[in-house]
């Protein structure tokens, strides 16, 4: 049974940082590309960060490139994914996702991690 479990997440002033991380267990984790994404309250879940599974590439939104940077550790079984210059929209639940070699989408999900960044 594949299990995704996000932490770090927190309160914190607008222009600080976080660090969320995401631990897993049940899968073959280098198989596997991970990504970010985040649910702010009224709005739809959004893209945040992926990374491949080799960690070789990485992509982004628009809204976190040059802020966020998403990484991983295979030896771990862990996805990172360290939050700069955080703004106050920002504040939305974040999700460690995983997808499967042949799968055509994100299909294992984290139950997610409040971030708040305040003004």
């Amino acid at each position: 049974q594949v299990q995704l479990a996000e932490s770090g997440g927190g309160l914190v002033q607008a222009g600080g940082s976080l660090r969320l991380s995401c631990a897993a267990s049940g899968l073959t984790f280098s198989r596997y590309a991970m990504a970010w994404f985040r649910q702010a309250p009224g709005k739809e879940r959004e893209f945040v960060a992926a990374i491949e599974r080799s960690g070789g590439r990485t992509y982004y939104a628009d809204s976190a490139k040059g802020r966020f940077s998403i990484s991983r550790d295979n030896a771990k079984n862990t996805v990172s994914l360290q939050m700069n210059s955080l703004k106050p929209e920002d504040t939305a639940v974040y999700y460690c996702a995983a997808r499967g070699t042949f799968a055509s989408d994100y299909d294992c999900w984290g139950q997610g991690t409040q971030v708040t960044v305040s003004s």
